[in-house]
């Protein structure tokens, strides 16, 4: 019965692309039209078309992870490829709308990010072993979208200028207190307060972070400019020049996105200017894959714009400058996921094969999204006035796109 329904909903779900599927009793079937080479796939759990009619997107992650499902040639490109640019097109389909429907019921529940549990979610992914961050990030340890404002740009490069495009945005002078809220692993507030003359205090409730974060800016010589706290956000008080959060507010959750852009308000001096980047969906509010949920980022959610902008707008700041980078997350991932590949036996001796067969499917499946389903990132300029900051873009132009990190360097 279970492979009847899935070689239904397959047949309806795969419009674009070629798909053959090994059933667990031998039978072979092909889905889709034959306008690419075909994807092969084999299932090797008996139970498996089960657990795809009933939870898709979480059987196929698990699959992929248990080994109870295989790609030939382990083509998780062209796999993913196949299945992200089919359901882009599918949201028509009774067991989709039916699946997406009940992720959507589960919101309120899902995002819902008091300060006990925010620090239990990120603990599930910042926490992990910091020698697994070193296998694909760059050398500063900056695990958000980078720029490439040149195609040939290196890893290293690119999230080099994405630091030096959010500084000139800041509009920094020395001595300016900047708070950021989310740190990581401190390389920006130590860009800052090196490159700009900044002060920043930064916070995070990772405790992994928190520590090599502060052990940085010590070295470095910074401890004295930059201060790292082991504290969520919105216990922080006091007004700052500047306030700043790259990737944290995809972990902040819907029901606290007007708290959220309260708090930066109210944290800000009355000619402050504050700048969020985070990853955003070009289409209406949706859901998080409970896969990612699960496994990869509890709590997590990307926003939509009209979400973001319907509690900005009862925060009391001015919206000062919108820019959108489309393709920049997909390229970042692409060399994360080349990185870590190149080094897996080291993740494996790390932790297991099913732990870096999991997080070669996160980094490759959110790669692919970016490039097939409408994913974006949004960096807002907020302010208290609409005069804190230029009225053009020409102050970050003006001796070409590299010039500021150049001069940095």
């Amino acid at each position: 019965m279970w492979d009847r329904l899935l070689d239904h909903m397959l047949g309806g779900f795969i419009t674009t692309g070629e798909l053959h599927v090994t059933y667990p009793d031998g039978q072979e079937r092909k889905y889709g039209v034959a306008d690419a080479p075909p994807v092969h796939i084999r299932f090797h759990d008996a139970d498996l078309p089960r657990r795809l009619v009933l939870s898709t997107e979480m059987a196929l992650g698990e699959a992929y992870m248990d080994g109870g499902m295989t790609i030939a040639q382990d083509d998780l490109e062209g796999f993913l490829t196949l299945i992200i640019r089919n359901a882009v097109a599918s949201d028509h389909l009774w067991w989709r709308k039916t699946a997406l429907g009940l992720r959507r019921a589960r919101r309120i529940f899902d995002q819902w990010n008091p300060a006990h549990r925010a620090r239990q979610n990120v603990a599930h992914h910042y926490d992990l072993s910091s020698r697994l961050y070193d296998l694909f990030l760059d050398e500063d340890r900056q695990y958000s979208c980078a720029y490439f404002s040149r195609p040939d740009m290196s890893l290293e490069e690119a999230q080099a200028a994405k630091k030096h495009h959010i500084a000139g945005k800041l509009l920094l002078q020395p001595d300016m207190e900047v708070f950021e809220i989310g740190c990581g692993w401190g390389g920006f507030g130590l860009t800052l307060a090196r490159d700009y003359g900044a002060r920043v205090l930064g916070v995070t409730l990772s405790e992994e972070q928190h520590r090599i974060a502060t052990d940085r800016a010590a070295r470095a010589g910074l401890a004295d400019r930059v201060r790292y706290e082991l504290r969520d956000y919105r216990s922080v008080t006091g007004k700052f020049d500047r306030v700043v959060s790259i990737g944290m507010f995809e972990h902040v959750g819907v029901p606290h996105y007007r708290e959220y852009f309260t708090h930066v308000n109210d944290r800000l001096k009355p000619d402050g200017v504050a700048l969020i980047h985070t990853i955003g969906r070009a289409a209406p509010p949706g859901s998080t894959s409970p896969w990612i949920t699960k496994y990869i980022f509890p709590g997590g959610y990307v926003p939509a714009l009209s979400e973001m902008s319907r509690a900005m707008e009862k925060s009391g700041l001015y919206p000062t400058d919108l820019e959108i980078w489309r393709l920049h997350y997909a390229e970042t991932l692409r060399h994360w996921h080349d990185r870590f590949t190149a080094r897996e036996a080291e993740a494996r001796a790390l932790y297991d094969e099913r732990f870096t067969r999991m997080w070669r499917y996160y980094l490759k499946a959110s790669e692919l999204t970016f490039r097939h389903h409408r994913q974006c990132v949004f960096q807002l300029q907020l302010a208290k006035h609409q005069q804190a900051v230029p009225l053009t873009r020409d102050y970050l132009y003006a001796d070409g796109p590299d010039a500021r990190q150049h001069a940095a360097e």
